[in-house]
């Protein structure tokens, strides 16, 4: 059974810092990509950031680019994200996605498999 389980949100204020984990179990982890997404109340969810199976590629949606950092420790089966400068904007539910695909990251229906998500407020 794949599972994906993510931690590490919480509250934190304008300019704070969160690092978020997505542990996964029951798959090859090295077969897929991982990939982050988030949706905030009454909106669509959304692409945040992916990262290669390798580690040696990621790719950030502009809104979060130059503060949010994906990397993966395949030893672990895990893989975060690290958001620094939150904005209040950031508030979602984070969802951590996995792939076997090499392409279309930043859609949606790419990720076969999801977590359950963490929520992330940020406080102005």
């Amino acid at each position: 059974q794949v599972l994906l389980v993510e931690s590490g949100g919480g509250l934190v204020q304008a300019g704070g810092s969160l690092r978020l984990s997505c542990a996964a179990s029951g798959l090859t982890f090295i077969d897929y990509a991982m990939g982050w997404f988030r949706q905030a109340p009454g909106k669509e969810r959304e692409f945040v950031a992916a990262i290669s199976w390798s580690g040696g590629n990621t790719y950030y949606a502009d809104s979060v680019k130059g503060r949010f950092t994906s990397s993966r420790d395949n030893a672990k089966n895990t893989v975060y994200l690290q958001m620094n400068s939150l904005e209040p904007e950031d508030t979602a539910v984070y969802y951590c996605g996995a792939t076997e695909s090499q392409a279309k990251y930043s859609v949606y229906s790419t990720y076969a498999r999801w977590g359950q998500g963490t929520k992330v407020t940020v406080a102005s």
